[in-house]
């Protein structure tokens, strides 16, 4: 089994995002996967509900994200992820500071899915709806490689 953590920093806006997005693309996968997905913040505050216009987005996709919470990140989840996909660089230096140990699992989104490390998803956190949706296209874009990229390991 797999078990997969996203990381932003509120875990409100993208990790939350890319946690339901990847779910559901697995969900609708004809062959199926067994991974867990979950999403953390490097510096959330527990408890908190996912923006609203993350929410809205998720929505027009056909995805709830009203129930989730935000979690803060602890040493157990990293210790438990066989990979973790952080939104930005400066996300992934920080874990890597904080979790030394997770250096050969960690890497940014789109650095796994695409192979370059100077990608970040930038933070939609108090922007425009539009700049969410942005955000959830390129996160979807990344994650279908991302799955790829799993199936074939």
């Amino acid at each position: 089994m797999r078990n997969i953590l996203f990381v932003c920093t509120g875990n409100t806006c993208r990790s939350s995002m890319a946690e339901v997005v990847l779910k559901d693309i697995v969900k609708n996968m004809d062959e199926k996967i067994d991974i867990n997905i979950h999403s953390r913040g490097l510096s959330a505050i527990n408890g908190s509900k996912a923006s609203k216009h993350a929410i809205e987005i998720m929505k027009e996709d056909g995805i709830d994200l009203s129930k989730h919470r935000a979690k803060s990140i602890t040493r157990k989840d990293v210790e438990n992820a066989d990979l973790i996909l952080t939104m930005t660089y400066n996300h992934k230096i920080i874990l890597l500071n904080l979790y030394e140990d997770a250096r050969d699992k960690t890497y940014t989104l789109k650095e796994f899915a695409h192979g370059k490390d100077d990608l970040d998803i930038k933070d939609p956190f108090g922007r425009s709806v539009e700049i969410y949706r942005k955000n959830a296209d390129e996160i979807r874009e990344a994650l279908e490689k991302v799955i790829k990229k799993i199936k074939n390991k």
